[in-house]
């Protein structure tokens, strides 16, 4: 099975790792080929991931995201996006920041993963390795996830 591993590197803050998570969201349903090309555009109609910005977004905002062209328009994954940035507000108010939470998770990859997917809106096992390999933090490697998932 061929598939395309994606770039590797643990965020500066907690806008980028906000960044990863919504890749995850959208990408489920997509080609790397899409979402890469749209992403810039993604960027700039989502605050560029202002953890804070997005978490303020309104209905209003929704509505706009609807009608930009530049970005997959699906009302679930930006409706997902909005409510996951106000999780991600509140989890770096009592830890100070994402990668603070993500370090109080369990040291199992795979309750980790079940752990993360329970936080997350439209967050599945396949987002939630992407977020985990994207971020630096230590996976499986895809085979054996991807052979755990089969059994």
């Amino acid at each position: 099975m061929s598939y395309e591993i994606p770039p590797r590197s643990v965020p500066e803050n907690d806008a980028g790792y906000f960044e990863k998570i919504t890749q995850a969201v959208f990408q489920a349903g997509f080609s790397w080929q899409v979402i890469r090309s749209k992403w810039p555009d993604f960027q700039q109609a989502f605050a560029n991931f202002n953890v804070d910005h997005v978490a303020a977004f309104t209905e209003e905002d929704v509505e706009r995201l609807l009608e930009d062209k530049g970005i997959v328009r699906n009302g679930r994954k930006i409706e997902a996006t909005i409510h996951n940035a106000r999780l991600c507000r509140d989890l770096i108010a009592q830890h100070g920041s994402l990668r603070a939470w993500l370090h109080t998770l369990d040291a199992d990859y795979y309750v980790r993963e079940k752990q993360f997917c329970q936080q997350f809106k439209f967050m599945g096992p396949m987002g939630a390795f992407f977020f985990f390999w994207s971020v630096g933090e230590d996976v499986p490697s895809y085979e054996e996830w991807q052979a755990r998932r089969e059994k």
